[in-house]
Protein backbone atom coordinates (compact mmCIF):
# COMPACT_ATOMS: atom_id res chain seq x y z
CA UNK A 1 0.00 0.00 0.00
CA UNK A 2 1.16 3.55 -0.67
CA UNK A 3 0.76 6.90 1.06
CA UNK A 4 0.24 10.02 -1.02
CA UNK A 5 1.33 13.38 0.37
CA UNK A 6 -0.43 16.24 -1.43
CA UNK A 7 -0.22 19.99 -1.63
CA UNK A 8 -1.92 22.62 -3.75
CA UNK A 9 1.46 24.08 -4.75
CA UNK A 10 3.47 20.95 -5.64
CA UNK A 11 3.18 17.55 -7.19
CA UNK A 12 2.32 14.61 -4.98
CA UNK A 13 4.93 12.58 -3.12
CA UNK A 14 4.13 8.87 -2.95
CA UNK A 15 5.80 6.56 -0.42
CA UNK A 16 5.46 2.94 0.48
CA UNK A 17 3.37 2.48 3.60
CA UNK A 18 6.27 1.39 5.82
CA UNK A 19 8.39 4.40 4.84
CA UNK A 20 5.49 6.84 5.17
CA UNK A 21 4.65 5.53 8.64
CA UNK A 22 8.28 5.97 9.69
CA UNK A 23 8.22 9.54 8.38
CA UNK A 24 4.95 10.33 10.14
CA UNK A 25 6.34 8.89 13.37
CA UNK A 26 9.37 11.19 13.04
CA UNK A 27 6.94 14.10 12.60
CA UNK A 28 4.88 13.05 15.60
CA UNK A 29 1.83 12.52 13.40
CA UNK A 30 -0.70 9.68 13.53
CA UNK A 31 -0.28 7.35 10.53
CA UNK A 32 -3.73 5.76 10.81
CA UNK A 33 -5.81 8.28 8.95
CA UNK A 34 -5.89 11.56 7.13
CA UNK A 35 -3.61 14.28 8.37
CA UNK A 36 -2.28 17.74 7.72
CA UNK A 37 1.01 19.51 8.21
CA UNK A 38 0.46 23.23 8.59
CA UNK A 39 2.91 25.80 7.28
CA UNK A 40 3.86 26.89 10.80
CA UNK A 41 4.72 23.25 11.66
CA UNK A 42 7.05 22.80 8.69
CA UNK A 43 10.28 24.28 10.10
CA UNK A 44 10.08 21.94 13.11
CA UNK A 45 9.20 19.05 10.78
CA UNK A 46 12.28 19.72 8.66
CA UNK A 47 14.48 19.82 11.75
CA UNK A 48 12.97 16.57 13.06
CA UNK A 49 13.62 14.86 9.73
CA UNK A 50 17.20 16.14 9.61
CA UNK A 51 17.80 14.89 13.16
CA UNK A 52 16.39 11.45 12.27
CA UNK A 53 18.60 11.27 9.17
CA UNK A 54 21.68 12.22 11.21
CA UNK A 55 20.79 9.61 13.83
CA UNK A 56 20.34 6.88 11.20
CA UNK A 57 23.63 7.75 9.52
CA UNK A 58 25.52 7.78 12.82
CA UNK A 59 23.98 4.44 13.78
CA UNK A 60 24.93 2.96 10.40
CA UNK A 61 28.53 4.15 10.78
CA UNK A 62 28.68 2.76 14.32
CA UNK A 63 27.43 -0.64 13.16
CA UNK A 64 29.79 -0.59 10.19
CA UNK A 65 32.84 0.16 12.38
CA UNK A 66 31.77 -2.45 14.90
CA UNK A 67 31.47 -5.06 12.14
CA UNK A 68 34.86 -4.15 10.69
CA UNK A 69 36.51 -4.43 14.10
CA UNK A 70 34.96 -7.85 14.68
CA UNK A 71 35.71 -9.05 11.15
CA UNK A 72 32.01 -9.60 10.53
CA UNK A 73 29.70 -8.78 7.67
CA UNK A 74 29.64 -5.05 6.97
CA UNK A 75 26.14 -3.59 6.51
CA UNK A 76 25.17 -2.98 2.90
CA UNK A 77 26.37 0.45 1.73
CA UNK A 78 23.90 0.38 -1.17
CA UNK A 79 20.85 0.33 1.05
CA UNK A 80 18.22 2.99 0.51
CA UNK A 81 18.85 5.35 3.38
CA UNK A 82 16.37 7.51 5.20
CA UNK A 83 18.10 10.54 3.63
CA UNK A 84 17.22 9.24 0.17
CA UNK A 85 13.66 8.24 1.07
CA UNK A 86 12.75 11.60 2.64
CA UNK A 87 14.45 13.86 0.07
CA UNK A 88 11.29 14.35 -2.03
CA UNK A 89 9.25 15.09 1.09
CA UNK A 90 11.77 17.68 2.26
CA UNK A 91 11.52 19.36 -1.13
CA UNK A 92 7.75 19.51 -0.93
CA UNK A 93 8.01 21.02 2.57
CA UNK A 94 10.47 23.70 1.48
CA UNK A 95 8.31 24.64 -1.48
CA UNK A 96 5.12 24.65 0.59
CA UNK A 97 6.74 26.94 3.15
CA UNK A 98 7.54 29.42 0.39
CA UNK A 99 4.05 29.18 -1.09
CA UNK A 100 2.37 29.06 2.34
CA UNK A 101 0.38 25.90 1.60
CA UNK A 102 -0.14 22.87 3.81
CA UNK A 103 0.64 19.23 3.08
CA UNK A 104 -2.11 16.65 3.54
CA UNK A 105 -2.32 12.85 3.37
CA UNK A 106 -5.01 10.23 3.51
CA UNK A 107 -7.60 12.42 1.81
Amino acid sequence: MAFRFKSRSTGDVVMLEHNAKQLLQILGKEPTGPGILLVEQMPAAIEAIKAAVAHEEAEYERKKQEAIEKGEYVPDPDRVSLRTRVAPFLEILRHCMEEKTEVVWGV
